[in-house]
């Protein structure tokens, strides 16, 4: 596998987010009740460097959500491109994430990751993230 010198990881901007929505529906496993244009445009417009882009030469081939609240940090929508796996895109996508939160005070990082994602469950370990067994997440849709 050839070196990745022209990744180039960055963070949306407004005029990414089509791109980013169509991206998820190829790259990411399930969905999310964000998953629209309203939903990422609030993200950007609260955070504008949450959401981190991976490109190849030009091209999207990673995105990954690092949300910090100011108390947490919370990563989500970790998709590499099924075609660019295996090649590095993630790792260095995570790095990104985590040199962010430590930047902005972080101590902890979480991710959301889908049960029957069994692949997602690999690549999450292998970068050092393990389950929780004692948590267990509760929620509540605020809209239909």
């Amino acid at each position: 596998m050839p070196p990745m010198t022209d990744l180039w990881i960055r963070p949306a901007l407004p005029d990414d987010l089509d791109a980013v929505l169509a991206f998820w529906k190829t790259a990411a496993e399930g969905t999310s009740i964000s998953d629209d244009r309203a939903g990422v445009e609030r993200l950007v417009d609260r955070d504008p460097e949450a959401l981190l882009l991976a490109e190849l030469d030009g091209e999207l081939v990673g995105t990954v959500i690092a949300g910090f609240d100011g108390w947490r940090c919370h990563l989500y929508r970790l998709a590499v491109h099924p075609q660019r796996r295996r090649q590095g895109i993630g790792s260095a996508l995570l790095d990104a994430a985590e040199e962010r939160f430590v930047r902005l005070g972080g101590r902890r990082a979480d991710a959301m990751v889908l049960v029957r994602n069994e692949s997602a469950q690999r690549a999450w370990s292998a970068a050092g993230y393990g389950p929780e067994e004692h948590w267990r997440r509760w929620v509540k849709p605020l809209t239909d």
